[in-house]
């Protein structure tokens, strides 16, 4: 009898404890967010206000009304983010946000409703706000990317990509208003690659194979300029004395 007595006490004590934990979990989901409550990792680039300014949300909210997926797709858009990872927190009491920031190869330049934007772009072709960067990865960035629009990021990023595994020395990535694609080469200079976005690849090989003939033989001659609108047909132009 006293056996089952400690037993329905016991049960009783923990029912409680159960209803008291739910009821305080419940009430603190109720809480509103302020800015202060947001604790950021992984980057000391942006502040709370940062995030709070970049965010559709009206600061303070309650917890409960806080949808992360929605914020994370939010913050990684206006932020240039590589990745973002957001928690709500009952205890700590708050939302955590995580940040995984873009890494700039190449300056950018983007043109909106007529006005130019300096920012960088990445590996993957992605621009990304000036305000957004650390200063700390931009002393090595020798190339400059012209004329970035959204449809561009794909052929960027390869070009890039080339870049960083041949023997090719990029200084300039420039698309025209109409979307005529040019290249500067260090040793090649100018490089017409033109509309033709599945011939990247070829024509890529082809300017490494160039770039190899050229310090393999010295060539002597002063390039103008180089087509390579069809990769079939290159044509080389050399100035004339």
């Amino acid at each position: 009898m006293k056996q089952q007595t400690k037993i329905n006490n016991r049960f009783f004590f923990f029912l409680i404890l159960y209803l008291f934990s739910t009821s305080l979990i419940s009430l603190r989901t109720l809480k509103k967010v302020n800015n202060q409550d947001i604790i950021i990792s992984g980057s000391n680039l942006f502040s709370q206000n940062d995030l709070v300014n970049k965010s559709s949300l009206k600061f303070p909210i309650r917890l409960i009304f806080i949808n992360p997926k929605y914020l994370e797709k939010e913050l990684k858009q206006n932020l240039s983010l590589k990745n973002v990872s957001v928690s709500r927190r009952i205890f700590p009491f708050g939302l955590k946000v995580h940040i995984d920031t873009r890494t700039p190869i190449a300056y950018g330049e983007k043109i909106v409703n007529d006005q130019k934007i300096i920012g960088y772009i990445d590996k993957d072709g992605i621009f990304i706000n000036k305000q957004d960067v650390e200063v700390k990865n931009l002393s090595n960035l020798k190339i400059k990317v012209l004329g970035w629009k959204e449809k561009f990021k794909k052929i960027i990023s390869e070009i890039l990509i080339a870049e960083e595994n041949y023997e090719i020395e990029l200084v300039k990535i420039t698309f025209s208003p109409n979307g005529f694609l040019t290249v500067e080469e260090k040793d090649l200079k100018t490089i017409f690659l033109g509309f033709k976005r599945n011939s990247i690849h070829s024509q890529l090989q082809i300017i490494n194979n160039l770039k190899n003939e050229f310090k393999k033989n010295k060539f002597q001659k002063k390039i103008d300029n180089i087509d390579l609108t069809d990769p079939n047909k290159p044509k080389i132009k050399v100035f004339k004395p």
